[in-house]
């Protein structure tokens, strides 16, 4: 129940941090959140890694991943949000396997063992959002009219 709750605290934190909208249009990606209890010893390295896959986000025109540092409650020690962003083109995908090769990242199976090396549990989940409670329920009378318009 605690961990539920702390999850819930921090995305509702880090939501309020952000301009509040309507659902994304369909071209956009979800937001994702990821929280991570990292194992001992190995905040640093992470929050390293975390900054080369920035450079690869970068290369590949999106917008580096926003993290949030545990300042208080239980259980997690970074959390990351990815906001919602427009799907990369092929172009944008070619320049971020490019910055991959050249900063020699691990993907694939590679990818997970050296990230599993440093956390020792993770929670990721995706939202819609952010929105605020009359936006979402202007949007929940709006499929009720147009359910009913059918």
């Amino acid at each position: 129940m605690h961990r539920r709750l702390s999850i819930l605290i921090v995305v509702t934190a880090a939501a309020m941090l952000m301009p509040a909208r309507a659902t994304p249009p369909a071209e956009l990606t979800q937001p994702v959140f990821e929280m991570f209890r990292l194992a001992p010893g190995k905040t640093e390295s992470f929050i390293r890694s975390m900054a080369e896959w920035d450079k690869v986000n970068v290369a590949g025109g999106q917008p580096p991943t926003q993290l949030f540092l545990h300042a208080g409650g239980e259980g997690w020690d970074v959390l990351l949000y990815k906001p919602a962003r427009p799907k990369p083109t092929p172009a944008q995908e070619a320049a971020m396997a490019a910055k991959i090769a050249e900063l020699k990242l691990p993907t694939g199976a590679l990818y997970f063992v050296s990230v599993r090396e440093e956390m020792a549990d993770h929670v990721h989940f995706e939202a819609s959002g952010p929105t605020t409670a009359a936006q979402w329920v202007a949007e929940l009378e709006g499929q009720r009219a147009r359910r009913g318009a059918e």
